[in-house]
């Protein structure tokens, strides 16, 4: 990885194109100065054995420019020094065949070795354009989790504005049908706020139904007052639905465990409540069982004056689905069914 680093750096003293310049001719005198050291014990036919090198060396450690200029340089030292005849500048047919070979080979030296370069430098972009990005990703996907929350914040502090002025108008109300009913209007809009809060995650995904029912079981029977009251629940991990879907069906969800915790188990503090959401074939299928008291002889769902009974009826209706209230042995069980779709 060290070396690796080193590499990127290249070429070389890219702001200081002088000394870069300047080395390169320095590397064709030492390239000169080894030829001429040598020159007693080599055959005859390698002028360039020490020129190529150089010439290779200055490309690669500064670029194409010092490269091509260590090669013209390398080039006429070898042509005046080592080329027949010595110390001449005459060009003969042999002369300029071996000069075109070293012209040949020097020429795709510093191509092969520039155009590394250029791909090491794009790969260098690239990689800094991708954490670049990978940076504004982070702050973004920060960003919006923030504006989310922030709005999430905002929802639940209007619902329970609305909530406070219908209190503070129920003061002023004798009757108490009128009261019962607006105390449960307030109700409602908290299991609203508190259904808009647990359906998303901080990241403003949506939450699989199965965590958003426990999540909300576990808040409204603990709110109920009953320690005693257990529940279980039934449903395919990971299931997920659509909002217009989940808080229709988490609405009648709670309103059936809150009449089962109100109503079921007035007389005691204890009870169970089984909770089951099933996919079959093309529909959903909620069902809820409380161990409670049962149902009034005389209860007919489509005569209810129950406010919450006429919402989740209400619901039920805009989901499309059946929705049934039935007495069990013992106790209550409620049934809802809706197009998966």
């Amino acid at each position: 990885m060290g070396l690796s680093r080193r590499f990127e750096r290249l070429p070389l003293f890219e702001d200081r194109r002088v000394l870069g310049y300047a080395t390169a001719l320095g590397f064709s005198g030492i390239a000169w100065a080894l030829r001429s050291v040598l020159d007693p014990d080599l055959p005859p036919g390698f002028p360039y054995v020490t020129f190529f090198p150089a010439v290779i060396l200055a490309s690669f450690l500064f670029g194409r420019g010092p490269g091509i200029l260590a090669g013209i340089a390398c080039g006429f030292l070898s042509w005046y020094f080592f080329l027949p005849p010595a110390f001449s500048l005459a060009l003969d047919g042999n002369t300029a065949l071996a000069l075109l070979f070293y012209v040949a080979v020097v020429s795709v030296d510093i191509a092969i070795i520039h155009w590394m370069q250029r791909a090491n430098r794009r790969a260098i972009d690239e990689r800094e354009m991708s954490r670049e990005l990978a940076i504004e990703r982070g702050r973004l996907v920060d960003r919006t989790e923030l504006l989310f929350s922030e709005l999430q914040h905002r929802v639940s502090n209007n619902l329970q504005m609305i909530g406070a002025v219908l209190s503070l108008q129920m003061r002023d109300i004798d009757d108490l049908a009128a009261r019962r009913t607006l105390s449960e209007a307030i109700n409602k809009l908290q299991l609203i706020g508190r259904i808009q809060r647990q359906l998303y995650d901080t990241t403003g995904e949506q939450v699989s139904v199965d965590v958003l029912m426990a999540e909300l079981a576990a808040d409204l029977i603990a709110a109920g007052g009953k320690p005693g009251v257990v529940y279980t629940i039934d449903v395919t991990p990971g299931m997920r639905l659509p909002p217009e879907s989940a808080i229709p069906l988490a609405l009648i969800m709670a309103e059936s465990i809150a009449n089962a915790i109100e109503h079921g188990f007035a007389d005691r503090d204890s009870g169970s409540i089984v909770i089951s959401l099933k996919r079959r074939d093309d529909r959903v299928c909620l069902t809820i069982r409380d161990d409670g008291i049962g149902l009034p002889g005389d209860f007919d769902l489509d005569r209810t004056t129950s406010l919450g009974l006429k919402v989740a009826r209400t619901l039920a209706t805009q989901l499309g689905a059946t929705y049934l209230i039935e007495g069990a042995s013992p106790g209550t069980t409620v049934q809802l069914s809706f197009p998966a779709a």
